[in-house]
C-alpha cells in the first residue's frame, strides 16, 4: 500500500475523467423523462443533478469491505420512485452505462457490485457490457403493466447466470412475486429495520431449503450492535451506517507506534532541524527501515538507493514527511474490525477532496487530502477523535474542518460524505451540496469514482 502512496506523494496525479457522450445522452434522457419537480432550482442544474453515481461499502463478518451497492443519487431515485416502468428503465439505463463508464470491472478486482434493477429490465442488450463476474443484480418489481412473465423471466436469469452474472432476490416474505427465483438466488437481502430474531430465522431456513445456501445480506445497519445482532442471525454480508459510526472509546488511547510517530509530527510542527529529526527517526529502528524502503521503492528513478535517514529527509522535504507521518498514523497500529473499511472510506474522502481542488497551491490540495482522511481517524484507530487527533499538531484549519466546527475544508468535506450515503435521508440532495461548493455535480461524481478506483489501487 505505501509503495503507491509514496509514488503518489512524489507527484504522480492523474486528471479526472470526462463523461462520454453516451452517457451524457443517458442523463439527458432521464431529465426529460422525469424531469425534477421543484421550480427553484438553479439554471443548468437539473440535467446535472442526475449524475451523481453513489456508492455504499458491502462489509463481510469479518468488517472487511466485500463489495458495494452502486445507486444514483436519493433524489433522482425519490422523485422517479412512484414513476411508470419506462422511466425506470431510463434510470436503470443510466445506471448500468454509468458503470460501465467508470470501468466498474477493472476497479472492483475481486470485489461484488450490487446493483437494483426493473425485472423487466434484466433482459436489456446494455447489461452485456458489465463484468458479469463482479455483478449482483437484484430485481425489483413495479405495479404497472409490462413485468415479464415468470417463465421468461426465469430464462433470463438463467441466461445471466450462464454468463457469469448472480442474483440477489430482495426478502421473499415481503417482495413474494419474486419468490419462483429461488432456487437461482445466491444473495436474499434484508433490511435491518424489523428484521428480528423470528424473521431471520424463516429466511434462514428459505435459503437451507429453497435457494441452495443462499448468502444473507442486510441492509440499513444503523449501528455495530445492529452489526453483531446480525451476525448472530447467520447473515454474511452487511451495509449501513454502522460502519463509519462513532462508539464509545473513551477509555481508549493511541496505540504506541501512533504515540512514537506523533511525537516526531509535534518536532516537525515546532521547526525541529532536520539533524534532530534524524536523530529521532533513528532511535525507532522499524520506523527508519520503513522510511528508507519507501523512499527506495518510490523513488526508482535514483541513480543509487537511499542509505542514511539524513538523505531520505532531503528527498522528501518537511511538507512531504509530515503527509507520510500522518498516513502512517492511521495504518501502523493495525486497525480492527471495521477500521481497516474506515481507512478505504477515508482515503477515497480524502483523495475525492484533493481532486477537487485541482488547481489551487499544493499546500491546500495536501491541506484538503488531509481533512478527509482524518475525518473518519478515531473510527480507524477506535480511540476518541480528541485523542486521535492530539499527536499530530495540525493547522487550525484543517482541525476545525475534521471535527465539524467550520473550518475553510468542511463544505467539500460534506460534498465527498454525501457521495457515499445515496440512500440516507440526511443527504438526499446532492445537488445543494455540490452548489454550495461551486461545483458541478457531474464533476463530483467523476472526482469520487476515480477516487474510489486510487484507494482501492494503492490497497492492492
Amino acid at each position: 500500500m505505501f509503495r503507491a502512496l509514496l509514488g503518489w506523494l512524489f507527484g504522480r496525479k492523474h486528471p479526472a475523467p470526462r463523461a462520454t457522450p453516451s452517457e451524457a445522452d443517458g442523463f439527458r434522457r432521464l431529465q426529460r423523462e422525469a424531469p425534477l419537480r421543484t421550480e427553484e432550482a438553479p439554471a443548468g442544474t437539473a440535467e446535472a443533478a442526475a449524475t451523481f453515481l453513489c456508492r455504499e461499502a458491502v462489509l463481510g463478518r469479518n468488517q472487511r469491505i466485500a463489495g458495494y451497492q452502486f445507486m444514483l443519487q436519493e433524489a433522482t431515485r425519490a422523485r422517479i420512485r412512484h414513476s411508470s416502468r419506462k422511466i425506470h428503465h431510463v434510470y436503470a439505463e443510466v445506471l448500468v452505462r454509468s458503470l460501465v463508464h467508470a470501468d466498474i470491472g477493472e476497479l472492483l478486482g475481486e470485489r461484488l457490485a450490487f446493483i437494483d434493477l426493473p425485472d423487466s429490465f434484466l433482459s436489456h442488450p446494455s447489461l452485456a457490457a458489465l463484468p458479469a463476474r463482479n455483478m449482483v443484480i437484484v430485481p425489483a418489481v413495479f405495479a404497472d403493466a409490462g413485468a415479464p412473465e415468470p417463465a421468461a423471466l426465469r430464462a433470463t436469469v438463467a441466461g445471466l447466470r450462464e454468463r457469469g452474472f448472480r442474483l440477489g432476490l430482495v426478502d421473499p416474505t415481503v417482495v413474494t412475486e419474486l419468490a419462483h427465483l429461488l432456487p437461482q438466488a445466491e444473495f436474499i437481502v434484508a433490511q435491518a429495520e424489523g428484521l428480528d430474531a423470528r424473521r431471520g430465522l424463516k429466511l434462514g431456513n428459505i435459503a437451507l431449503e429453497v435457494a441452495r445456501d443462499a448468502r444473507l445480506v442486510v441492509r440499513g445497519l444503523p449501528s455495530i450492535d445492529d452489526f453483531r445482532f446480525c451476525c448472530k442471525l447467520g447473515a454474511s454480508l452487511f451495509q449501513g451506517p454502522f460502519i463509519t459510526s462513532r462508539e464509545d472509546w473513551s477509555a481508549r488511547d493511541p496505540g504506541p507506534n501512533t504515540a512514537r510517530i506523533g511525537a516526531l509530527i509535534a518536532r516537525l510542527r515546532a521547526d525541529a532541524d532536520t539533524r534532530e529529526l534524524a536523530g529521532l527517526l533513528k532511535h525507532d529502528a522499524a520506523l527508519s527501515l520503513r522510511l528508507l524502503r519507501y523512499i527506495n521503492s518510490a523513488a526508482n528513478a535514483l541513480p543509487q538507493p537511499v542509505s542514511s535517514i539524513e538523505h531520505a529527509l532531503a528527498l522528501l522535504g518537511r511538507e512531504r514527511l509530515q503527509r507520510w507521518l500522518i498516513l502512517l498514523a492511521c495504518t501502523v497500529d493495525k486497525a480492527e474490525g471495521r477500521g481497516g473499511a474506515a481507512l478505504e472510506t477515508a482515503l477515497v474522502r480524502g483523495r475525492m477532496m484533493e481532486l477537487l481542488g485541482a488547481g489551487r497551491a499544493a499546500a491546500e490540495c495536501d491541506a484538503l487530502f488531509l481533512v478527509g482522511l482524518l475525518s473518519l481517524i478515531d473510527v480507524i484507530l477506535q480511540v476518541p477523535l480528541d485523542k486521535a487527533l492530539a499527536p499530530l499538531a495540525l493547522g487550525a484549519g484543517i482541525d476545525a474542518s475534521v471535527r465539524g466546527e467550520g473550518g475553510p475544508y468542511q463544505a467539500l468535506l460534506a460534498l465527498a460524505v454525501a457521495c457515499e450515503r445515496g440512500a440516507d435521508r440526511e443527504a438526499s440532495d446532492l445537488q445543494a451540496t455540490a452548489a454550495a461548493c461551486g461545483i458541478a455535480p457531474e464533476q463530483a461524481s467523476e472526482c469520487h469514482m476515480q477516487a474510489l478506483s486510487w484507494a482501492m489501487q494503492i490497497q492492492d
